[in-house]
């Protein structure tokens, strides 16, 4: 098992942008697949954004041309920079580790969540 704290979350202004971090411990860090995941009042948590073990990286459409992640193995942390928010991005923001890139996209059988961090973007 491996435990993640994300950090990072706040409000912004629509058009502002904010950098989430997501720290590991008690795990190879390396060795796990990583992701972003959302959920907004009222609504199911949906995926964001994923990076495998090696650095390959993929986005839901709504992340795409706005956010990036990226991971620094050697801090055992993820970052996600998101860019051009708009009010709807406006959610409590989970990290995720699992094995599988699979796992993360299809959202099963993950085992490690983080506590979340709020993102809320002002219009």
């Amino acid at each position: 098992q491996v435990q993640l704290v994300e950090s990072g979350g706040g409000l912004v202004q629509a058009g502002g942008s904010l950098r989430l971090s997501c720290a590991a411990s008690g795990g190879t860090f390396s060795s796990y697949a990583m992701g972003w995941f959302r959920q907004a009042p009222g609504k199911e948590r949906e995926f964001v954004a994923v990076i495998s073990s090696g650095g390959s990286t993929d986005y839901a459409d709504l992340a795409k041309g706005r956010f990036t992640l990226s991971r620094d193995n050697a801090k055992n942390t993820m970052y996600l920079q998101m860019s051009s928010l708009k009010p709807e991005d406006t959610a409590v923001y989970y990290c995720a580790a699992a094995r599988y890139t699979y796992s993360l996209r299809t959202m099963r059988g993950i085992n490690n969540w983080g506590q979340g961090t709020q993102v809320t973007v002002s219009s």
